[in-house]
């Protein structure tokens, strides 16, 4: 990460524990310390409990850490937040069944007071960038689960956030269209230089996707590792042909600490 670039996302020391079912401590995570640059894209990776989406929920203030701080643009996550400078994409795209996708899309502008012609010409932008114009006035269930997501994602790029959450958005879907949204994703974070961050369990992924990728181990969630990922933009699918790009998937690998990874 070069020093010259802007630090825009900060946590010190950051911690989370919680209660169980039987009132006992449970660390979520722990004396996590992280910057994040301006542009970047970033994968928090690891495995099922290992405190990955605690840690961006914390960034996103979605939850309060219980030790340590975030700092967002020199502000708390809240200031930021309030400020529309998020956006989220979660792994379910929950469009509403009965508007249309370019009414989904509008939706966020809606709620903060935007003009008609203003989100209706936004709505069309993102729709354009995402390759859905030809479905703007489709229903969600007329949709595909992968033209869903991308729908999702137009309608988080819609307010245009400084910073996009992203929680194991591609998940539930099949390889075929996960390697068609990486793709679809890289392009529009070309064209828009949004600070992304990227939660998934998949080494692969995280590799042709990030600048860096955060490994985050459990028992308790601490970030064991952070592994520059040195392979030259635009990327392509091929790329996951290369020798380089399988030496990066064992390294992340190799860097994981306290279990098994997908």
């Amino acid at each position: 990460m070069s020093k010259e670039r802007e630090i825009e996302i900060k946590t010190r020391n950051l911690g989370v524990t919680f209660k169980d079912d039987q009132d006992k401590d449970v660390v979520a995570l722990t004396n996590v310390n992280l910057e994040i640059c301006k542009g970047e894209f970033i994968a928090l990776l690891g495995p099922s409990g290992c405190g990955k989406t605690t840690l961006l929920r914390c960034m996103a203030d979605l939850q309060k850490p219980t030790e340590g701080d975030v700092h967002i643009q020199g502000m708390t996550p809240k200031e930021v937040r309030l400020q529309q400078k998020f956006g989220f994409v979660f792994q379910q795209p929950v469009l509403f069944d009965w508007r249309t996708v370019k009414k989904n899309i509008e939706l966020p502008m809606e709620i903060m007071g935007r003009s008609k012609g203003e989100r209706s010409d936004r709505a069309d932008e993102m729709l354009e960038m995402v390759g859905l114009k030809e479905f703007a006035n489709h229903y969600p269930k007329q949709l595909s689960g992968g033209m869903q997501q991308r729908a999702n994602i137009a309608r988080a790029f819609g307010l245009d956030p400084d910073i996009l959450f992203m929680d194991e958005p591609f998940s539930a879907l099949d390889e075929f269209t996960k390697e068609k949204l990486h793709e679809d994703l890289l392009r529009i974070w070309r064209a828009t230089n949004k600070t992304i961050l990227f939660v998934t369990h998949n080494i692969q992924e995280g590799v042709f996707l990030s600048d860096r990728i955060c490994v985050l181990s459990p028992h308790p969630g601490r970030l064991s590792a952070i592994v520059d990922i040195d392979i030259e933009r635009p990327r392509s699918l091929e790329v996951k042909d290369s020798v380089h790009f399988t030496e990066l998937v064992a390294k992340v690998r190799n860097s994981f600490e306290g279990g098994s990874i997908a």
